[in-house]
């Protein structure tokens, strides 16, 4: 760890936290229907769109109708998606001249995209079209994004309505959130993107002479494809240079903006934001960087302004904080202190005197340690998924901050409200606990705690690990699931968990050393992909729903401050305890018996 690298992660966090209050303010605003100087621009597309669509903006809904819509809504975005990837060898836009995305695959991207996870079993630029990326996976990630900032809006609107049978109207919430949020700051963002570099073009990929030719040797084969065997029996090798190198490209700038900003995470490039055509220069990671976690933290402020108390968004908007930081500690001491096998062996792991030392594989030396552990706890604790560099080279205890960030159910900041919606579910746990402590009724800004909403609440903490740790067992004891993994002894288990993790909490990244493109993989990840967006959502629509026809309860001497450090220290326990009792056994047979492992010595 270095002072410099210290300074590049406190600079951060002070830009993030900086611009949280303004952005949130303005999203409130745009929530409240209030006036915003976007009306003027795009207020009457915004009509438009309600009188084409049908859309009566004062009509509001009741939790059951906003969730059928919501519902309906993503399996018509599935059903789109899943043709339009079936059929692209036929579209449009597609000058690679790719065929159709075989159907496992297609299914698992569909529900991918329409589930804000973007787990990418594929390589964009060897699977999909210019038309597929754009049409189908840029367009998910504006409405996935928006449909988790929705069910949020619906979640606070319950807190801060007294006696109501609604909780808004999700047409109108999802537009408002795409046209007044999403678009503009993604407009912006491909802008500076495309001044740093990165590409965003339509030609055809391009083939440039390489500096330096290569050569290698390369199997001969016969006209059936068997090996060419020499007189010795040998397999016969011919010597073939490299002079050329075909360069994809495509508009990966447009996408970029918005697969950081609404937390989607998918690359346009196979190697995500570690590609230079995707993350060109360190002014672009660091806005990149920036935008993964900008609205989950924005959020926060949007919610207290919205239940009319900002102290109630800034108490969470500190827990959040104080947990990515401690994590982001970790996974830095643990990427600085190197490979032990590796310095056994005689090999010198420093690099300058700006970079001392520390675990460089799989990592970008142009970002360097610091801004690779941030990114890739920063992209963990939210359901954001891209990465610079490559989690699978991690070491075992740096690999276990972001498998362990997203095992917390993505509530440090986590999915564009889908984060801080899960966040208010454990608010409201915390003090369920406090009221048992002292013996009596719990409430959360004014609105009493009772049977129904502690049931939805433990519904909500008890699916994850279900389908994660189910998901997990099933694969490690199945020639199937086994047949994928490369790497064996406790990576190999952690590669499988670190994957139902991922695609249990809608994340998207992974550690990426085993085959995840297979029918078994693809069609279980499909499922658990859609059991975590849509088992959260409806049961917080449901909370939602109960909340909102509560009356406010005056506080009183036994009312428990939800704004105070005390309750901040109580939301992260409650946290971490949770997190900690149902994860560590599994961790224990992944990244904790490695790191022992690799502290003796010896391999598995």
């Amino acid at each position: 760890m270095t002072t410099n690298g210290w300074l590049q992660i406190s600079f951060y966090l002070v830009a993030l936290l900086a611009l949280a209050k303004p952005l949130g303010g303005y999203m409130a605003r745009v929530y409240e229907g209030q006036p915003i100087w976007l009306d003027r621009l795009l207020g009457s597309v915004e009509r438009a769109i309600y009188r084409l669509c049908g859309i009566r903006e004062q009509n509001e809904m009741g939790w059951k109708e906003y969730g059928m819509a919501t519902l309906l809504f993503s399996a018509a975005g599935f059903l789109f998606l899943y043709a339009l990837q079936r059929l692209q060898g036929y579209l449009p836009l597609n000058p690679a001249g790719f065929g159709a995305v075989p159907p496992e695959l297609a299914f698992n991207t569909a529900t991918s995209f329409v589930t804000n996870t973007n787990w990418q079993a594929y390589g964009g630029e060897t699977t999909m079209s210019y038309l597929t990326q754009m049409l189908g996976l840029t367009v998910q990630n504006f409405v996935s994004a928006a449909t988790g900032m929705a069910v949020l809006v619906a979640l606070i609107r319950g807190l801060a309505r007294k006696s109501a049978e609604t909780i808004g109207n999700f047409w109108v919430d999802l537009v408002r959130t795409t046209l007044y949020i999403l678009l503009p700051l993604s407009v912006i963002f491909s802008l500076v993107l495309v001044s740093q570099g990165m590409v965003q073009t339509f030609s055809d990929y391009q083939k440039v002479k390489l500096l330096q030719p290569v050569s290698y040797d390369q199997p001969v084969s016969d006209a059936s494809g068997q090996p060419v065997l020499d007189e010795k029996g040998q397999p016969k090798t011919e010597k073939v240079t490299v002079t050329e190198q075909v360069l994809a490209l495509g508009p990966a700038a447009s996408q970029v903006a918005i697969k950081q900003l609404g937390t989607n995470g998918g690359g346009f490039f196979n190697v995500n934001s570690a590609h230079p055509f995707e993350n060109p220069t360190p002014f672009s990671n660091f806005l990149e960087l920036l935008a993964i976690l900008l609205i989950p933290a924005a959020l926060c402020y949007t919610f207290g302004k919205m239940v009319g108390d900002t102290r109630q968004g800034w108490a969470i908007l500190a827990a959040m904080t104080i947990v990515l930081v401690v994590f982001v500690w970790g996974a830095y001491w643990a990427e600085s202190a190197g490979n032990p096998l590796i310095a056994k062996m005689g090999v010198d792991q420093t690099l300058s005197n700006v970079q001392p030392g520390g675990n460089m594989e799989g990592k970008e030396v142009r970002f360097g340690l610091a801004n690779s552990v941030l990114w890739a706890s920063a992209t963990t604790a939210a359901s954001n998924g891209s990465v610079n560099s490559m989690h699978d080279s991690y070491t075992p205890l740096g690999g276990l901050v972001p498998l362990f960030l997203m095992q917390f159910g993505e509530v440090i900041f986590g999915g564009v409200g889908s984060g801080l919606y899960g966040m208010l579910v454990f608010a409201i746990i915390a003090v369920f606990v406090a009221g048992l402590m002292v013996g009596r009724t719990p409430e959360y800004l004014g609105k009493k705690i009772e049977a129904y909403e502690m049931k939805m609440a433990s519904l909500l903490i008890l699916i994850m690990p279900i389908i994660v740790l189910g998901l997990t067992a099933v694969a490690s004891v199945t020639a199937t699931g086994r047949a994928s993994i490369f790497n064996p002894g406790p990576h190999g288990f952690s590669e499988i968990l670190y994957a139902y993790s991922s695609m249990g909490n809608n994340n998207g990244s992974a550690f990426a050393g085993f085959g995840a493109n297979t029918p078994f993989y693809n069609l279980t990840g499909g499922v658990a992909m859609l059991v975590a967006r849509f088992w959260w959502i409806i049961p917080t629509l449901a909370l939602a729903g109960s909340l909102a026809r509560k009356k406010a309860v005056p506080a009183g001497l036994g009312t428990l401050p939800t704004h105070t450090p005390l309750f901040i220290v109580l939301l992260i326990g409650t946290v971490v305890l949770v997190g900690a009792l149902t994860f560590i056994p599994a961790l224990a047979l992944g990244p904790i018996v490695e790191q022992i492992v690799m502290i003796q010595g010896v391999h598995p």
